[in-house]
């Protein structure tokens, strides 16, 4: 599995039955929004993508949209190990309304999903194999329910040459991301899309370029970066002598 998330969600009732009722949103209205959401952020429209693409957009750049009744936005800046902790204007803006957070990240099998109702926390959690589980508060919802009770169990296939070992959590992470997507938002990223499913490809978002005035510039952080490894010189490679201590080999 290969999907990734970052996708903040408003809602004046369920995501799923809203998102299905929208046309093309007004890029006035999402950028106003966008002004409510990063007060006294630099914000620069640029090229826009669609639903299916845009929960994932590159650093620095948002995919939004606003409609009557529901507000979408895809930023790497939500990608939070413990949603309770979401900025506090951002979860005010959700007065008298539902937020739904979702985050995945395959590389790690990292989920992270969180529902406020009228700005009051109901669920939250965040868990990976490596670091376990992270947040779990609240009651779990419908569909996580076959993953608690062990009808889910994670399915992984080692690497040749791995040895076989149990899965650290008693499933997928990226497995019940998925479910909680479709739950949540009416679609899901990756496996086979069911009937009631939204086709998110067809829902189109408007694209911003984002920045916080007071953080470093992202040129001169690059920049940095290049001189570092620069200094760092060539790699060295060791393994280890017959007492244990590291030798320093030649390189490959």
């Amino acid at each position: 599995m290969g999907a990734k998330t970052g996708l903040l969600v408003y809602a004046d009732g369920e995501v799923p039955r809203l998102l299905r009722q929208v046309g093309t949103a007004d890029l006035a209205r999402t950028s106003a929004m966008m002004r409510r959401l990063y007060p006294g952020w630099e914000i620069e429209p640029c090229e826009g993508t669609d639903l299916s693409d845009g929960v994932y957009p590159p650093k620095g750049t948002a995919y939004a949209a606003s409609w009557p009744g529901v507000d979408v936005i895809g930023d790497q800046r939500v990608m939070i190990d413990f949603p309770s902790q979401l900025p506090e204007h951002l979860v005010a803006a959700s007065a008298g309304r539902r937020l739904v957070l979702h985050v995945m990240h395959s590389v790690v099998d990292w989920l992270a999903f969180a529902v406020w109702e009228n700005g009051h926390l109901l669920r939250s959690l965040s868990l990976s194999p490596d670091r376990g589980i992270i947040e779990n508060f609240g009651d779990p919802l419908a569909f996580e329910l076959p993953y608690w009770a062990g009808d889910r169990p994670a399915d992984v296939i080692p690497w040749p040459g791995e040895e076989e070992k149990p899965y650290p959590l008693p499933f997928h992470p990226l497995e019940l991301g998925e479910d909680a997507l479709r739950a949540l938002c009416g679609f899901v990223q990756e496996g086979v899309p069911e009937p009631d499913d939204l086709d998110a490809g067809s829902i189109a978002l408007h694209g911003f370029h984002v920045r916080d005035p007071h953080a470093p510039d992202p040129a001169e952080q690059e920049a940095q970066l290049r001189r570092a490894m620069e200094a760092m010189g060539p790699p060295r490679f060791f393994s280890l002598g017959p007492d244990g201590s590291l030798v320093e080999r030649d390189s490959l």
